[in-house]
C-alpha cells in the first residue's frame, strides 16, 4: 500500500469499517438542517456513520479541520450548485466546527446564499444556490433555461475555491422539471436530448472558468454525480425497491449497477478546458453507499434515497477535497 497520493486514484476503492468513525457528532453541529440531521431524525442504525472510504492504491489523511483552516487563512470556500453541493456544504461546515468548536463563528443565510465565517482564520465557507449554473429568466412564457448564457457570476469571481456541482436537475421531468422552455442562441425549445441540453451548458460553464479564472489565485472542483438508490435492481437485490432500511454499504470496489450518461459528458467537458479543474469523482464510491441516505429519516418522513446523512457519506467529499487542497 502506498502511503504518498502519486498517481494513486483516490476514487477506486472500497469502503472498510472503521470503530474511529465518525469524525464529530452531527447532534452538536449548530448549522445542520432537519433533512439531512438523520440521528436527530431517529434512525438508530449507526453502522453508516462507520466507514472509511480506502483507495485501492494508496491510504488518505485523515481530515485535520484545524490544518485546513490554516492552509485557508484569508481565503473563501465557495460551493455552487444544487441541494447536493448544500449537503457537501454542510458536512464541511461540521467538519470545521467539530474541529474548532470555540470559535466566535459567524452564520448568515440570505435568499440563495449561505455564508459561514470563522473570524479567527479569516475563512469563510460559502453555499451558493444554482441548480444549472447556467442562467434561468422568468419571462411572459415561462421560465427559460439559456444554456449558453451565464451573468450571475459576481460571487463566484471572489472566491479562492470554487466546488461546482450540477446534474440532477437536467433529467427531471413532469412537475420535477426546473424550466418550461430552453434557449440556445436565441432560439427557444420545449426539450431537447437532456445530454445533449446538459453538454451544451457545461460547456456555457467551462468556457466561462477558462475565460474568467486565474488558477494561481483560485481552485477549481467540480462535484461528479452522487448515486441515487431507487431500485435494488441497480445493486444485485431485485426485491429491495428503494434505500428503505438499507444499513450497509455493497462490498467490494465495483457496482452492478449502470452509470449515469452525464459523467461522460462532464469527463469530455473537463478534458477540453485550457484550465485545471479537480473532478471529485465520487460517483462509484456513492453508488456502492445505498445505507447512507436519509431514506425515511428526513424532516417529512418522505423517502429520500438521494441526499445524504451527515455525518456519513458528504464528509469523504470533503476528505478528498482536503487531500487536494493540503496536497
Amino acid at each position: 500500500m502506498n502511503s504518498t497520493l502519486g498517481n494513486c486514484n483516490l476514487f477506486e476503492g472500497s469502503w472498510v469499517y472503521d470503530e474511529s468513525y465518525p469524525i464529530y457528532d452531527s447532534l452538536n453541529c449548530p448549522f445542520l438542517v432537519d433533512g439531512f440531521n438523520c440521528l436527530k431524525n431517529g434512525r438508530v442504525d449507526e453502522f453508516y456513520l462507520k466507514y472509511r472510504w480506502q483507495p485501492t492504491t494508496c491510504n488518505l489523511p485523515r481530515f485535520d479541520g484545524k490544518a485546513l483552516l490554516e492552509k485557508m487563512k484569508g481565503k473563501n470556500i465557495v460551493f455552487v450548485g444544487d441541494s447536493l453541493g448544500y449537503n457537501q456544504w454542510e458536512s464541511l461546515a461540521c467538519l470545521l466546527h467539530a474541529a474548532f468548536p470555540s470559535s466566535k463563528y459567524v452564520y448568515q443565510s440570505r435568499d440563495s446564499l449561505i455564508t459561514l465565517k470563522f473570524p479567527e482564520y479569516e475563512v469563510s465557507v460559502q453555499y451558493l444556490r444554482n441548480r444549472f449554473l447556467v442562467d434561468i429568466s422568468l419571462e411572459k412564457v415561462g421560465r427559460i433555461l439559456k444554456l449558453d448564457s451565464i451573468t450571475k457570476t459576481s460571487i463566484w469571481e471572489g472566491a479562492d475555491v470554487l466546488i461546482f456541482n450540477s446534474y440532477h436537475w437536467w433529467t427531471h421531468t413532469g412537475l420535477l422539471q426546473g424550466w418550461d422552455y430552453l434557449e440556445v442562441d436565441g432560439k427557444l425549445f420545449k426539450d431537447m436530448d437532456r445530454m445533449k441540453a446538459y453538454n451544451i451548458g457545461l460547456s456555457t460553464w467551462a468556457k466561462w472558468i477558462d475565460t474568467n479564472i486565474d488558477p494561481n489565485k483560485t481552485s477549481v472542483f467540480f462535484q461528479g454525480i452522487p448515486a441515487v438508490h431507487f431500485s435494488g435492481a441497480n445493486w444485485g437485490e431485485p426485491k429491495e425497491v428503494s434505500c428503505k432500511g438499507q444499513t450497509k454499504p455493497l462490498k467490494g470496489s465495483t457496482y452492478p449497477g449502470e452509470r449515469y450518461p452525464g459523467e461522460l459528458v462532464i469527463k469530455k467537458v473537463l478534458n477540453t478546458m485550457k484550465k485545471q479543474v479537480h473532478l471529485l469523482d465520487i460517483t462509484l464510491l456513492t453508488q456502492l453507499r445505498k445505507d447512507g441516505h436519509p431514506s425515511i429519516y428526513g424532516p417529512s418522513g418522505q423517502l429520500d434515497c438521494s441526499h445524504w446523512c451527515v455525518a456519513g457519506v458528504p464528509d469523504t467529499w470533503n476528505l478528498l477535497l482536503y487531500t487536494t487542497l493540503i496536497s
